[in-house]
């Protein structure tokens, strides 16, 4: 196989592939759905991008469901809700700056940010509310759209052969559409922060890649609800090989587990813990947009499975990414 220069190339613009954290809502946070969404990071996650400016647009479709007798708490007035299911489909821009100049042991700078719009439909079978739980309302299912939460994120990489390392921190600031008594809601109605650290091993000469990225997210209290999620700890990680300069495929996956349980008044259920696990296949396409920029076009889809505490289902990511052309050689 030839994969040099354009190889490369390819590379640098599936770095800008952020799998994106979950502003696409069926439920509120405490309803089970964590802020980082997992398989947010993909192929080619830790290596290093070129220089400039960058543009990603992700199309996210998510579609969960929990059995009937499972519960989840909502609102701040001790609401349980029962047989969840949701859908959700938004859009993601996530521009971002890389810098040229190295900074902490020659590691390469970027930050950007994520905005997004997402439409969503959710549903219960039915709501229990009261001290004892004993007021109960039938079933009940609501559409809504809205704008996400903002997510400001930075990352550090280093290249070293065929291993590539990476560090990042990201926030979810809650800016976006938000009721506490709302079933579909588009933001969080909370703040948090995720940090984490990954790694690519990337061999030209053959076309393998493995990455695999790990980290997690610390949640605020929601403030209308007196709910605070524990920590969370994920996985996410994704194997391909190139076929040839353009295309690769593979599988992805990722872990989610809830390290701590959730607080405050508003934890009816106690700790609450939650887990999921996810796999998929991927394949990507990297083509030539104008002289001076690449794109880079990826489709992957997960099913899940092993979930507690928390709607499972299926979710589809696709990905169109710009980044500045990588240069030649004799450049």
């Amino acid at each position: 196989m030839n994969c040099n220069v354009k190889c490369t190339t390819l590379v640098g613009v599936a770095g800008l592939m952020l799998a994106v954290r979950a502003g696409d809502r069926a439920l509120a946070d405490e309803g089970g759905i964590s802020v980082y969404a997992p398989g947010f990071y993909g192929s080619f996650a830790a290596v290093p991008t070129e220089p400039g400016w960058s543009l990603a647009t992700v199309y996210y479709h998510a579609n969960v469901d929990a059995g009937a007798d499972v519960a989840f708490p909502r609102g701040g007035n001790g609401q349980v809700d029962l047989g969840i299911k949701g859908r959700g489909d938004a859009v993601f821009f996530i521009p971002t700056y890389t810098f040229v100049e190295p900074v902490i042991a020659d590691g390469q700078l970027s930050l950007g940010l994520l905005a997004a719009v997402a439409h969503n439909w959710a549903e219960v079978d039915a709501t229990l509310t009261g001290p004892l739980g004993n007021t109960i309302s039938g079933q009940r299912s609501e559409t809504f759209t809205g704008i996400g939460d903002l997510g400001p994120f930075g990352m550090l990489k280093w290249n070293a052969g065929v291993n590539n390392y990476m560090t990042y921190v990201t926030g979810s600031i809650p800016v976006g559409s938000y009721d506490a008594d709302r079933l579909a809601n588009t933001g969080f109605g909370h703040a948090a922060i995720d940090t984490g650290i990954g790694y690519t091993y990337l061999d030209i000469s053959t076309g393998r890649e493995f990455s695999i990225v790990g980290g997690m997210t610390y949640n605020f209290q929601n403030p209308d609800t007196d709910y605070k999620n524990g920590i969370d700890g994920h996985i996410d990680w994704a194997a391909s090989q190139f076929f040839n300069e353009h295309v690769h495929a593979g599988l992805v996956g990722y872990a989610y587990q809830q390290l701590t349980g959730d607080s405050g008044e508003g934890a009816v259920l106690g700790d609450f813990k939650s887990r999921v696990f996810g796999i998929g296949p991927q394949v990507g396409y990297k083509f030539s947009a104008s002289d001076t920029a690449d794109g880079y076009l990826n489709l992957k889809g997960y099913y899940e499975f092993g979930a507690k505490n928390r709607p499972e289902g299926w979710n589809l990511w696709l990905t169109l990414a710009f980044s500045p052309a990588a240069k030649k050689p004799s450049e």
